[in-house]
């Protein structure tokens, strides 16, 4: 496992992270806790140190397993939590509609006393604004609470997560450039390049660290889909069309020359391609079972993607991914 330095702060983090979401919900099919507390374990033992959840998932539950899982190695890790959602007085929700959000100082002052108490620790590492809109990034009463509970220690730095779906654009560009955050998370692969191209290079020039999510493109690039392939009705991803899934396997099979005739899964190239982006520190895959936690684990020591490659994959997203595989052989 490589570690690499978070932005200008002074942590250092596994190139891998773990997105509690998928054992802090139910989104993902996983409802036996006991499978989440032993993949969180698994991933430390194999060695991720950079662990993401928020207070919404699972409705503290998200923040719960962390401490239960790693509370014996809290100082050995870096752990990451959002806020924002006001949750505790808008119980009710359909399916992954959004709640009300509440960004007064008392209420996030409260949010972060209450995570705290859930993770079981005295700092949260990484606190980021939880699906930031720009009414969030035009509000200074926020970020002044964020400097005074980062003066404290309750916070060693803080940041948005943009979302909860791609886009978001010049919401990230604006918190970058006009407020002193120390790391942006924001969805970004090799099928969905923008808007993060875009904001990688707004945050090579203000120093911001990256976070990816959906680094698979909602488990595209695992290379595990057949034109077959169905998910259970607990599964998040029941809603994506038959054409997404057919369109996306057209593409993946452009992607080929990454793991012909090498050691490489699509699944541990399409993370290799997310770090190697400039200020993208962090990964962050879905990982639901065991054997892909290894294969992903795996990916960090791999060699590199040859610069030949990314401007092959570069071309080929410009290019709808038409192009035949002599038009991209010939891009340099």
């Amino acid at each position: 496992m490589r570690y690499v330095q978070f932005g200008t702060t002074d942590m250092q983090v596994s190139q891998l992270g773990f997105g509690v979401w998928t054992v802090g919900t139910t989104w993902w099919g996983i409802t036996d806790k006991q499978i989440g507390l032993d993949l969180l374990r698994r991933a430390y033992d194999l060695g991720v140190t950079f662990f993401d959840t928020a207070d919404t998932y699972g409705d503290g539950f998200g923040e719960e397993i962390v401490a239960e899982a790693l509370g014996d190695v809290r100082d050995e890790l870096v752990i990451a939590t959002k806020g924002g959602y006001n949750w505790y007085e808008h119980k009710e929700r359909r399916g992954q509609q959004e709640r009300p959000q509440d960004w007064r100082p008392e209420f996030i002052r409260f949010s972060v006393e209450q995570s705290l108490r859930r993770l079981k620790t005295d700092r949260i590492d990484f606190w980021q604004a939880h699906n930031t809109k720009m009414d969030a990034v035009d509000n200074d009463a926020l970020f002044e609470t964020l400097e005074r509970l980062k003066e404290e220690g309750k916070l060693r730095a803080y940041g948005v997560a943009l979302g909860p779906k791609i886009g978001w654009v010049d919401e990230g560009v604006k918190a970058m450039r006009t407020r002193p955050i120390d790391g942006l998370q924001m969805i970004y692969n090799m099928l969905e390049q923008d808007p993060g191209r875009e904001l990688s290079r707004v945050a090579q020039a203000e120093g911001v660290a990256l976070l990816v999510r959906v680094p698979h493109s909602s488990g595209m690039l695992e290379g595990r889909y057949t034109a077959e392939t169905t998910f259970a009705k607990n599964d998040h991803r029941q809603h994506r069309s038959k054409e997404w899934l057919e369109g996306g396997l057209k593409k993946l099979e452009r992607l080929s020359f990454l793991t012909d005739d090498r050691d490489l899964t699509i699944g541990q190239a399409a993370l290799k391609y997310v770090w190697q982006t400039p200020m993208c520190c962090v990964a962050l895959p879905n990982i639901y079972n065991v054997e892909q936690l290894e294969e992903f684990a795996a990916a960090s020591d791999k060699p590199d993607l040859a610069a030949d490659e990314l401007a092959r994959i570069k071309d080929l997203y410009d290019n709808g991914f038409y192009l035949e595989q002599s038009e991209t052989s010939a891009v340099a």
